[in-house]
C-alpha cells in the first residue's frame, strides 16, 4: 500500500515557475514508477510526465516537454515535478500516480493522491 499527497500547487503568474512534490508513505516507493497527471476545468484527466523506478528514464507530454522536469528522491519517498514558463492553459488540477510500469495510461496506475490546484494567471 502507498499513499501519495501532494503539495507546491498555487498562483502564479505566466512565464513563473513553481516545484510540486509529492510524497509517498511504504517502504516499496522505490520499486514504482511515478507518473504527474493533471485535469484541467472541464476536461478529462491527462498525462503529464513520468519517471521509472530508479530515475534514469523518464517521459513527457508534448505540451510540457522543456519546460516541466519529473526527478525522484528515493532515499526521502519523494517525487517532483518542475514547472517553468508557465502558461495559462497549465491550470489544472495536478495528481501524482504511483505504478509499476512508466506509462501515459491512467490505468497503469494503482495508487493516486488528492491533487493540488495550480492557478497560471495572465
Amino acid at each position: 500500500q502507498v499513499q501519495l499527497a501532494e503539495s507546491g500547487g498555487g498562483l502564479v503568474q505566466a512565464g513563473g515557475s513553481l516545484r510540486l512534490s509529492c510524497a509517498a508513505s511504504g517502504r516499496t516507493f522505490s520499486s514504482y514508477a511515478m507518473g504527474w497527471f493533471r485535469q484541467a476545468p472541464g476536461k478529462e484527466r491527462a498525462f503529464v510526465a513520468a519517471i521509472n523506478w530508479s530515475g534514469a528514464s523518464s517521459n513527457y507530454a508534448e505540451s510540457v516537454k522543456g519546460r516541466f522536469t519529473i526527478s525522484r528522491d528515493n532515499a526521502k519517498n519523494l517525487v517532483y515535478l518542475q514547472m517553468n514558463s508557465l502558461k495559462t492553459e497549465d491550470t489544472a488540477v495536478y495528481y501524482c500516480a504511483a505504478g509499476g510500469a512508466r506509462t501515459t495510461r491512467e490505468d497503469g496506475y494503482v495508487y493516486w493522491g488528492q491533487g493540488t490546484q495550480v492557478i497560471v494567471s495572465p
